[in-house]
C-alpha cells in the first residue's frame, strides 16, 4: 500500500519545507478545490494514511521518507491520525544538501522528528481546522505528534500552518480522507525546533 510511504513522504516534506525561506503567505486558495484527477491523494475509506501517501503521484518523496524514517507502521495503525503532507515540490524547496542528509541511516531519527512534526493526533478536516482557529480568535496551536506546537491560522480561505522555527505551509489540498484520519497536503516542509 502506498499510505505509509505517503505519510513518510509528508514527513519528510514537512521537515524540508521549513529549510526554506517562505513565510508569507499563500495569495490564494489553490488545494482545497483541485479537481479529483489533478488531487495529490485519494480518498479511501478503507485505504491507511501510509497506503494512501505512497500511492499518491505527488508525494513520493514523502513516502520514501516515511519508509526511511520507520514511520509506515505507525502511519498505518489505528489512529486516528491528522497529517499535513508536502507535497514533491515542498522537498524541492528544501536544499539537496539537507534533504540528503536526513535520507542517510545516521540520520533517521531527525528524519522522524521532522516527519511527526507533520502528524497531529486525532482526525481533523478542514472545518474542524477552521472552527478551532476562529474559537481562538484567528490562531489555533495543534499539538503535533511529537509534542511540540505547530500554529493554524488562515490567510482568505486557505489554512496556513506555522512551525516552532517560524516557516510557514499553505494547505493546497484539504481533507483526504483515510481509514485511520485525514491528510491535508501542503506546499511547505514544516521545520520544528531541534
Amino acid at each position: 500500500m502506498k499510505t505509509p510511504l505517503i505519510l513518510t513522504a509528508a514527513a519528510a516534506a514537512l521537515a524540508l519545507a521549513g529549510c526554506g525561506s517562505k513565510s508569507d503567505a499563500p495569495a490564494a486558495d489553490t488545494a482545497t478545490t483541485a479537481p479529483a484527477a489533478e488531487t495529490a491523494a485519494a480518498t479511501s475509506a478503507t485505504t491507511t494514511i501510509a497506503a494512501g501517501i505512497a500511492a499518491s503521484p505527488t508525494l513520493k518523496t514523502l513516502a520514501t521518507s516515511v519508509e526511511a524514517a520507520g514511520l509506515a507502521e505507525t502511519l498505518s495503525g489505528a489512529g486516528p491520525f491528522t497529517v499535513f503532507a508536502p507535497a514533491d515540490a515542498a522537498f524541492a524547496q528544501v536544499s539537496p544538501v539537507t534533504r540528503d542528509g536526513w535520507m542517510r541511516p545516521a540520520q533517521k531519527d531527525v528524519l522522524a522528528g521532522v516527519l511527526k512534526y507533520h502528524v497531529v493526533p486525532g482526525r481533523l478536516t478542514a472545518a474542524d481546522l477552521d472552527a478551532q482557529i476562529k474559537a481562538a480568535g484567528g490562531k489555533a496551536v495543534l499539538k503535533t505528534a511529537d509534542g511540540q506546537d505547530l500554529t493554524a491560522s488562515k490567510s482568505g480561505d486557505t489554512i496556513i500552518l506555522t512551525s516552532a522555527s517560524g516557516n510557514k505551509a499553505a494547505v493546497t489540498q484539504a481533507d483526504v480522507g483515510q481509514a485511520n484520519g485525514v491528510i491535508h497536503v501542503v506546499d511547505a516542509v514544516l521545520v520544528p525546533k531541534m
